[in-house]
């Protein structure tokens, strides 16, 4: 791939902040829109903007087309087995919450959900919530020191209780990457469902859901290159026809009447109201953008990035990594001595570079780790090594300051 050519699809890159050129490392949170995409959000405003799935003017029609079309394109990204198991969503928040709210209803007095000690507080909270409306437990994973999952304490947390699996593919803190299939495999041989937050995965690694055999798969556009506002979540249908809808209205109904409303079938039973069409369409153009640099690509440049990271980092006195699996993605989280995070970032930002700071919505994680934030830095398909040696050297002159 030619990086400065891509880099030239993302004006942002050629602001300067405090004077200096930006150097963006916080695409774990958000990343960066090409021009493609962009201008896929400008073409849908201009010239097709109509409410879909419910006119029989051209407008509503070619509207409806495209979101239908992105549709195709996430299920062919994804390799699911059917258009119909693919659902849109504002995001992975909502696409977990929508499963825990729906699969929730299902589940009784006493039952249990394994999670793991690195989950993203959304996929913590939702069955919390569960789990406060009918007294289910959640049962939890611990990882040892390199950030890996001990998979003999999962298999072991297995009780006649279990009834649902909910972890992610890749930690936004720690860049491990989990062996999923492995946990799905052992969570079928129990019957166990399993849903897999996506949202770091999705960006940088090949996803099958029908190789990994996961029942649930939820992602975001925002992390893709796409547009804010958009989720997909994957389902089996043995799963959503079983599920009750997680909101009603508008295109999600069969027949109402004021005794009783049967639901419209899938995927549209999920998706009540409207959707947000322009962005959906858009994200269809993300997609695009992907597939034509080729996600393997992506992976190995952004791997080269991540290894000079460390390589670096590790240079600086006082520093510590966390999350040092050999199978991990192109996050790097730190501190150096006992410099907080907050200072550490604002510092980096005073010299241009954009890093994410905190406890990164993972505080159970942070406590495993007896620190209350990181600093973290994570890469995308337009960072350069130069950039992650302006990284490593703004690092240590800010160590050195505050020394």
């Amino acid at each position: 791939m030619d990086i400065n050519k891509i880099r030239e699809d993302y004006p942002i890159l050629q602001r300067q902040i405090e004077g200096r050129p930006l150097i963006y490392l916080d695409n774990a949170a958000t990343s960066q829109t090409p021009r493609p995409v962009v201008e896929a959000i400008d073409k849908m405003y201009y010239h097709y903007k109509a409410n879909v799935h419910r006119g029989v003017h051209t407008l509503s029609q070619e509207a409806t087309d495209l979101v239908e079309l992105t549709r195709e394109k996430v299920r062919a990204f994804i390799n699911a087995g059917s258009t119909q198991e693919v659902i849109f969503t504002r995001g992975t928040t909502e696409g977990i919450n929508l499963v825990a709210s729906s699969f929730g209803q299902m589940l009784e007095n006493g039952d249990e959900i394994i999670v793991s000690v690195m989950e993203h507080h959304s996929n913590i909270v939702p069955w919390q919530l569960i789990g406060q409306r009918k007294r289910v437990t959640l049962r939890v994973v611990p990882i040892n020191e390199r950030g890996e999952i001990d998979m003999q304490a999962y298999e072991d947390l297995f009780s006649d209780n279990t009834r649902f699996v909910a972890v992610a593919h890749v930690s936004n803190v720690l860049g491990t990457v989990n062996p999923v299939k492995q946990m799905i495999e052992i969570a079928h041989r129990h019957g166990v469902p399993v849903l897999i937050d996506g949202a770091q995965a999705a960006p940088h690694v090949h996803v099958d859901v029908q190789d990994l055999d996961c029942d649930f798969y939820a992602f975001s556009s925002h992390k893709m290159y796409g547009p804010a506002g958009v989720g997909i979540l994957y389902g089996k249908r043995y799963w959503l026809n079983q599920m009750p809808p997680y909101q009603g209205g508008g295109e999600m109904i069969g027949q109402v009447t004021f005794e009783r409303t049967t639901f419209a079938e899938l995927p549209f039973k999920f998706e009540a109201g409207t959707p947000d069409f322009v962005d959906i369409a858009a994200f269809g153009a993300a997609i695009d953008y992907i597939r034509s640099l080729g996600i393997d690509n992506i992976a190995a440049h952004e791997h080269e990035l991540l290894t000079a990271a460390v390589d670096g980092l590790m240079g600086i006195e006082g520093m510590r990594l966390f999350g040092t699996s050999l199978n991990k993605s192109g996050v790097v989280s730190f501190l150096v001595n006992d410099i907080s995070s907050y200072d550490m970032g604002l510092l980096l930002d005073k010299l241009g570079i954009a890093v994410r700071t905190g406890h990164h919505c993972a505080q159970p994680l942070m406590a495993r780790y007896g620190v209350t934030g990181m600093v973290r830095a994570s890469f995308a398909v337009y960072n350069t090594l130069d950039e992650v040696a302006a990284f490593v050297a703004a690092t240590r002159r800010v160590a050195d300051m505050l020394r």
